[in-house]
């Protein structure tokens, strides 16, 4: 008997015999794999199975993704519009962290630093490391 391990339960082993989690290693398995993740996810009201589960899956697509497709370097521009985007944010929801517009329009064209605080309330408002702004 293994210590410390808990014995799976029936809807876990479920999951694993409908999609067995392997090592991705192409585009097609990587492809499959998130099908089955976003599967789960829309049932809603997932389980600790379905969460445990999930949380393999993701370290799947995560070490291929990080082997094969590795996230290009953007500039400081780049990536604030890019997270202005997924965020569905305009440049009037930035006022209060650079006080312009213009100063906005200057940071996303590249053609302005941002300032340590500005960094700071970036990082707070997007939830991301205080160094992607650097």
């Amino acid at each position: 008997m293994t210590i410390g391990l808990k014995t799976p339960s029936s809807y876990y082993m479920e999951l694993i015999n409908s999609f067995p989690p392997r090592p991705i290693t192409n585009e097609a398995e990587l492809l499959a794999t998130q099908a089955q993740i976003h599967s789960i996810l829309d049932k809603g009201n997932l389980t600790q199975d379905d969460r445990d589960y999930l949380k393999v899956l993701g370290i799947l697509v995560y070490d291929y993704e990080d082997k094969y497709e590795p996230m290009p370097s953007l500039g400081v521009g780049e990536l604030l519009k890019a997270l202005m985007e997924e965020s569905e944010l305009e440049l009037n929801d930035l006022l209060p962290i650079f006080e312009t517009e213009a100063i906005v329009l200057a940071v996303l064209n590249n053609e302005r630093k941002l300032t340590d605080r500005q960094i700071n309330e970036l990082a707070a408002r997007f939830h991301i490391p205080p160094n992607l702004f650097r």
